[in-house]
C-alpha cells in the first residue's frame, strides 16, 4: 500500500507542470499568434504599399515600394497572400527588415523552371539571379503575372514575340519578316514561334564548345516540322526526299559520321531567326546571295569564285549565270570523288557544263556557241571520257573550276598567251606549235576548211565506193541464187566436177592472213569503241569486262603493232620469195580486169548470156588487195602519227593531229565496211560459197569453186595437167622403146 501511496503523491506533483504548459500555449494560441497572423493580412500590407509615393533607398538609389492593388487582383496570384511570397522579416519593424529575402519562385514552380532551358542560367540561379536573364521576375513581372492563357498577358502564344523583343530586339525583327514570322502573323497555326524553337536548349550557351551535339540538336527541331508534320509538309514546298538528300550529303556525312562541328546544318545555310524562302532577294540561299552563304565556310574558293565570269555575272544579278548550287547541287551535296557526284571528274562535263553551253536559248540570249559541249563530246578527250577514262582532261582541266574566266582574259587559263602552261599540265613540253588549232574542233567549212574538204571527200567516197559494192553484190546474189535455184528444179543441167582441191593459200599466207584479221578486228572493235562509248554493244563489253576503257588504248596500240608487223613481212614475202613476187605480179590489175567487170556487170543484169571467165585473181580480189595495202598506208600513218603526237609533242600542231584523226576515223569506216559488204559477201555469204570458203583455214578450194570463181586459172592447171601427163607417157614410151 506504502508504494502505490507514493505514485499517486508523484502524479498530483506532475499534474500542475502539465496545466502550466497548456496555459502558456493558449496564452500563444489565443493572443500572441492570432495578433501576428491578422497584422499581416492583404489589407494590412496594402495599408502602407498602396501608396504611390512610399519609397526607400538602396545603395544609393531610390526605390518604389508601391503595389497596385488593382494590378494585383487581376493577376495570377491573386488568390495569395503577401506572404506567401515574401517571408523572413518582421512586420511590426521598420524596416522591415535589414536584408530582406528574395521571393523565389521555384518554392511553388519548380517543375516550371525546367522548361526554361532557352534561358539556361536562369536554371543556375534558381530563378533569383541578379542578371536579366536569369530572374523569374524580370520576364514575368512582380506582381502583374499574368496566365499565358490570358490572351492579354505578354507571355500569351499571341504576344510572344513582342515580349522576347524587350531583350532580344533584332532577332524578334529578323523572325517577323521570316517566312515563320509571316505565317504566325497570318494566323497559321502551324507556324513557329518563339518557344517553339527553343523550348529545347539549341543554342551556345546550353552546348558550349560542343557543336556536333548542338548542331544534330538544330536539325532534329526543323526536322521536326518540315519533316515530321503533315500540316507543315503540306504548305511547303521541299519534298521528303530533298530533305533526306541532306543525310548522305558531304555536310550530313561530316557531321554525323564523322562528328566534325564545323560541317554545315540548316541554319548554317538558311540561318537561324531570318529564315527566308529561296525566291526572296534578302534569303541567305537566294541565288545571288549563295556564294556568301558558301563563302562562309568556303572563303577562298569564294574569292576565286567571285572573280570567274560566272561569279561576276551573278554579283550583277543575273539569273542565268551558275552559283555555288547550280553546279554542286543544294542538299545532295556530294564529295567530288563520289561517281554519283555531279562535279565527280567523269559527270563535270556532261551534267555540269552542258546544261547551259548546250542550250540553244541561252546561246543565243549572250552570243555563246551552242556546240562547245558537242565538239568536246565528239573529242578524243569527250569521247574517252565517256568511255570511263579517269585521266583524260573535261572541262575544267582546261577552263578552270572556280576561276573560269573568258579567253580574252589575261588571266584566263585558255588565254592564248597561257595555253602552253594549261595544256603543260597533263601534256609536258607542250609547246606554242601544240597549241595551233581550233580547240573545239568541227568539220564546218568556216571553222576548219581541211578539215571540212577531208571529211567531204570521205563521205563522197562511202557513198560511191560502198554503195557501188552494195549494188555490185546485189545483183550478183540475185543472179546466182536463181541460177542455183533453177538448178536445183532441173532447169539447168549442173556440170560435173571431180573432187580435186586446188591450193589457195600456203601456210605462210595463211599465217599472214590470220594475223591481219585478228588485229584488223581488234582494231575495228577497240578504235569504235573511243568513237562510240555508248553504243549498245559496247555497254555489253563493259557489262562483261568494266574495266575495259582501262585497257582499251593499249589492246588498240598492240593490235595496231601486229597489223604494221604482218604488213612490213608481207612486203619481204612479196620481194623475197618466189610465191610472194608471183602472188603480186597476179595480183596487178590488168585491162582484162576492167572488161570483165563490165562483163559480169552486163551478165548480172541479163544484158549477157555469158559470163567473163575469170582467172587467178579477178577484179574483185584485185580491188580488195590493193584497198588494203591503201588502207593500210593511210591508216598506219595517221594512226603513229596521233600515238607519237604526245611524245613528240614539239614536231606537230594541233591542226596536224586534227587532220590525222580525222582522215583515220574516216578511212576507218571506209575499210570496216569494205569488209563486211565487200569480203564477206564473197567468201561468206556468195551463194556459191555460203555458208563459208574454207581457203583461209584449209588452204584449199574445191574443183566446183574453182570452175565458178576461178575457170581460167583451172583451164591452165588442167592443162598443164594434161601436158605433163602426155609428156610423162611419152617418157614412159620412150623408156619402153
Amino acid at each position: 500500500m506504502a508504494l502505490k501511496s507514493s505514485s499517486d503523491e508523484k502524479k498530483i506533483r506532475c499534474f500542475p507542470n502539465i496545466l502550466n504548459i497548456i496555459h502558456t500555449l493558449l496564452v500563444i494560441g489565443l493572443v500572441i499568434l492570432p495578433s501576428k497572423i491578422y497584422a499581416q493580412s492583404n489589407d494590412d500590407c496594402l495599408t502602407c504599399h498602396s501608396d504611390n509615393e512610399l519609397t526607400m533607398e538602396k545603395k544609393g538609389k531610390e526605390i518604389s515600394l508601391f503595389v497596385d492593388e488593382n494590378i494585383f487582383k487581376n493577376s495570377s496570384h491573386s488568390k495569395l497572400s503577401c506572404i506567401s511570397c515574401h517571408k523572413g522579416f518582421d512586420p511590426e519593424a521598420m524596416p522591415h527588415a535589414e536584408n530582406i529575402q528574395e521571393v523565389k519562385c521555384i518554392s511553388c514552380h519548380q517543375k516550371e523552371l525546367t522548361k526554361h532551358s532557352f534561358h539556361p542560367q536562369i536554371i543556375k540561379s534558381m530563378g533569383n539571379g541578379k542578371s536579366s536573364d536569369t530572374s523569374c521576375k524580370n520576364c514575368h513581372g512582380i506582381h502583374d503575372v499574368v496566365s499565358l492563357n490570358n490572351p492579354k498577358g505578354k507571355w500569351n502564344k499571341n504576344n510572344l514575340t513582342t515580349s522576347c523583343s524587350n531583350c532580344h530586339k533584332e532577332e524578334t525583327q529578323q523572325y517577323l519578316a521570316s517566312n515563320h514570322g509571316s505565317a504566325f502573323k497570318d494566323g497559321d497555326k502551324t507556324a513557329p514561334d518563339c518557344i517553339t524553337c527553343h523550348k529545347s536548349p539549341i543554342t551556345t550557351s546550353a552546348f558550349g564548345d560542343n557543336k556536333v551535339d548542338k548542331k544534330i540538336t538544330q536539325e532534329k527541331l526543323c526536322l521536326s516540322c518540315h519533316l515530321d508534320d503533315d500540316d507543315v509538309k503540306k504548305r511547303t514546298t521541299p519534298s521528303a526526299g530533298f530533305i533526306h538528300a541532306y543525310d548522305k550529303s558531304v555536310h550530313g556525312l561530316a557531321l554525323h559520321k564523322d562528328k566534325n562541328g564545323d560541317a554545315a546544318s540548316c541554319i548554317d545555310c538558311h540561318e537561324s531567326h531570318n529564315i527566308l524562302k529561296p525566291t526572296n532577294s534578302q534569303s541567305s540561299v537566294y541565288r545571288i546571295n549563295i556564294p556568301n552563304t558558301c563563302g562562309k565556310c568556303h572563303s577562298s574558293i569564294k574569292n576565286e569564285y567571285l572573280e570567274s565570269i560566272h561569279g561576276q555575272l551573278v554579283a550583277k544579278g543575273n539569273s542565268d549565270a551558275p552559283s555555288c548550287t547550280n553546279c554542286h547541287g543544294e542538299h545532295n551535296i556530294l564529295r567530288v570523288d563520289d561517281p554519283n557526284s555531279p562535279v565527280a571528274f567523269q559527270n563535270l562535263s556532261r551534267q555540269v557544263c552542258s546544261p547551259c553551253h548546250e542550250s540553244v536559248a541561252l546561246s543565243e540570249k549572250y552570243g555563246l556557241s551552242a556546240n562547245r559541249y558537242k565538239t568536246f563530246s565528239e573529242s578524243y578527250h569527250g569521247l574517252a571520257l565517256s568511255g570511263g577514262s579517269a585521266t583524260v582532261a573535261n572541262c575544267a582541266s582546261c577552263h578552270g573550276v572556280h576561276n573560269i574566266k573568258p579567253s580574252s582574259d589575261p588571266t584566263s587559263t585558255i588565254y592564248k598567251a597561257n595555253l602552253v602552261k594549261t595544256c603543260g599540265s597533263c601534256h609536258p613540253g607542250a609547246n606554242e606549235t601544240f597549241t595551233k588549232g581550233t580547240i573545239h574542233v568541227t568539220l564546218e567549212k568556216e571553222d576548219e576548211p581541211i578539215l571540212y574538204w577531208i571529211s567531204y571527200i570521205y563521205i563522197t567516197l562511202l557513198i560511191s565506193v560502198i554503195g557501188g559494192m552494195f549494188l555490185h553484190n546485189f545483183l550478183d546474189f540475185i543472179k546466182k541464187s536463181k541460177i542455183k535455184k533453177l538448178k536445183q528444179r532441173g532447169h539447168i543441167v549442173e556440170e560435173k566436177h571431180g573432187h580435186a582441191l586446188y591450193l589457195r593459200m600456203s601456210v605462210n599466207e595463211r599465217i599472214q592472213h590470220a594475223v591481219m584479221a585478228v588485229s584488223f578486228m581488234i582494231l575495228v572493235l577497240t578504235g569504235f569503241m573511243l568513237r562510240y562509248p555508248n553504243a549498245w554493244w559496247v555497254s555489253h563489253i563493259t557489262d562483261i569486262w568494266s574495266d575495259v576503257f582501262i585497257y582499251r588504248s593499249w589492246v588498240h596500240r598492240i593490235a595496231a603493232v601486229a597489223m604494221i608487223s604482218v604488213s612490213l613481212y608481207h612486203i619481204y614475202y612479196i620481194a623475197f620469195t618466189q610465191r610472194g613476187r608471183q602472188l603480186v605480179k597476179d595480183l596487178f590489175p590488168t585491162l582484162k580486169d576492167f572488161t570483165d567487170a563490165i562483163g559480169v556487170a552486163k551478165y548480172n543484169l541479163g544484158f549477157s548470156k555469158v559470163k567473163p571467165k575469170l582467172d587467178r585473181f579477178s577484179y574483185v580480189e584485185k580491188a580488195e588487195y590493193w584497198a588494203l595495202v591503201w588502207g593500210t598506208i593511210v591508216m598506219s600513218v595517221t594512226g603513229l602519227l596521233m600515238w607519237f603526237y604526245i611524245d613528240y609533242i614539239g614536231l606537230f600542231s594541233k591542226l596536224d593531229w586534227d587532220i590525222a584523226r580525222t582522215i583515220h576515223y574516216y578511212e576507218a569506216w571506209l575499210a570496216f565496211l569494205a569488209i563486211v559488204v565487200w569480203h564477206f559477201y564473197f567468201v561468206i555469204f556468195n551463194p556459191d560459197i555460203y555458208p563459208m570458203s574454207l581457203a583461209w583455214f584449209k588452204g584449199t578450194i574445191t574443183e566446183a569453186e574453182m570452175a565458178e570463181e576461178h575457170p581460167l586459172e583451172l583451164e591452165r592447171i588442167k592443162k598443164k595437167q594434161a601436158e605433163e601427163r602426155m609428156k610423162s607417157e611419152q617418157n614412159s614410151d620412150d623408156v619402153q622403146s
